[in-house]
């Protein structure tokens, strides 16, 4: 299994970012997908969920209104399109899944990209 990040960099407050999470070795339709964030200091948080079939989502309070996933079965992709950023957004983004291997669930995530929001 993987992911691979990318998209990310360094915006202004009110800008825009989408990043992009290329995926392998697993059967990506069959799988809902998240995106995280983690800022310094300050423990991995879910930012946006999707589900496998991509008809339901979830979001952070913080990002709702913002922040949009969704996801491309024939690219095996998954996007965050983020829009009126702020500082607070500040984070290195990483997005994840939980694969059924045998009997067992098992994690995985990207290495992260950095998105940096400043003036």
């Amino acid at each position: 299994v993987q992911l691979v990040e990318s998209g990310g960099g360094l915006v202004q407050p009110g800008g825009s970012l989408r990043l992009s999470c290329a995926t392998s070795g697993f059967t990506f339709s069959n799988y809902a997908m998240t995106w995280y964030r983690q800022a310094p200091g300050k423990e991995r948080e879910p930012v946006a969920t999707i589900s496998h079939g991509g008809s339901s989502t979830n979001y952070a309070d913080s990002v709702k209104g913002r922040f949009t996933i969704s996801r491309d079965t024939a690219k095996n992709t998954v996007y965050l399109q983020m829009n009126s950023l702020k500082p607070d957004d500040t984070a290195v983004y990483y997005c994840g899944t939980v694969v059924l291997q045998g009997s067992d669930w098992t994690p995985y995530w990207g290495q992260g990209t950095q998105v940096t929001v400043t003036s």
